[in-house]
């Protein structure tokens, strides 16, 4: 399994952290040469290679961690994502909800990313807590997954555990998808909600 993060940003860069804190290589892409930054993924850990964009869309597993704005860019570098899982990272906050045609802004990316099978996830921690080790005090900090195939939201929780976090799934999109994500000004419910859960 090959995975990947496009958007090298906070975000992008707290979640290279995870995975270099796991052992987990991890491909990082930006639209600008990877020379740019690849110092930047270097200080980061071994595992984390600097990518084009067109490597890194070869990953099984791709997180999606840049503006939502540019998510239409992205989904340009291929004509069908069939066979990917994308996870949705990004936040549409202040995007007023006529633009997004009353859906939820995770629908939108999907309908963006032909063939993708899109989870929503990782997006409701800010990026400095994000950041931080997972492990709390015997517990693991949560994060929440929300999709319309099962099977990716499983695959996407099991690598959630490898990345020392406890994943909670809320169902659909349109349902579970809608407490953790933005509807122009106002923040879903689940939103900044730093959670740990303890066995």
């Amino acid at each position: 399994m090959k995975y990947a993060i496009i958007g090298f940003g906070k975000l992008g860069q707290a979640l290279a952290r995870a995975f270099a804190r796991s052992g987990i290589e991890v491909s990082v892409a930006t639209t600008r040469d990877p020379q740019d930054f690849a110092a930047v993924a270097a200080a980061i850990g071994p595992g984390i290679a600097p990518a084009t964009l067109t490597q890194a869309i070869k990953a099984d597993i791709i997180f999606l961690a840049v503006r939502f704005e540019s998510h239409r860019d992205v989904a340009k570098a291929l004509a069908n994502w069939e066979g990917k899982i994308l996870i949705d990272v990004t936040n549409a906050y202040g995007v007023p909800p006529e633009d997004l045609g009353g859906q939820p802004s995770s629908t939108v990316i999907a309908q963006a990313f032909t063939g993708a099978r899109l989870v929503k996830g990782f997006n409701h921690l800010v990026a400095g807590v994000l950041d931080q080790d997972p492990a709390i005090q015997g517990g693991k900090r949560v994060v929440f997954l929300a999709s319309d195939d099962e099977a990716a939201a499983g695959e996407v929780a099991t690598l959630a555990e490898n990345l020392g976090f406890s994943p909670i799934r809320l169902g659909g999109l349109a349902e579970g998808g809608l407490l953790v994500q933005a509807r122009g000004n106002n923040w879903g419910p689940l939103i900044f909600k730093d959670l740990v859960k303890f066995d």
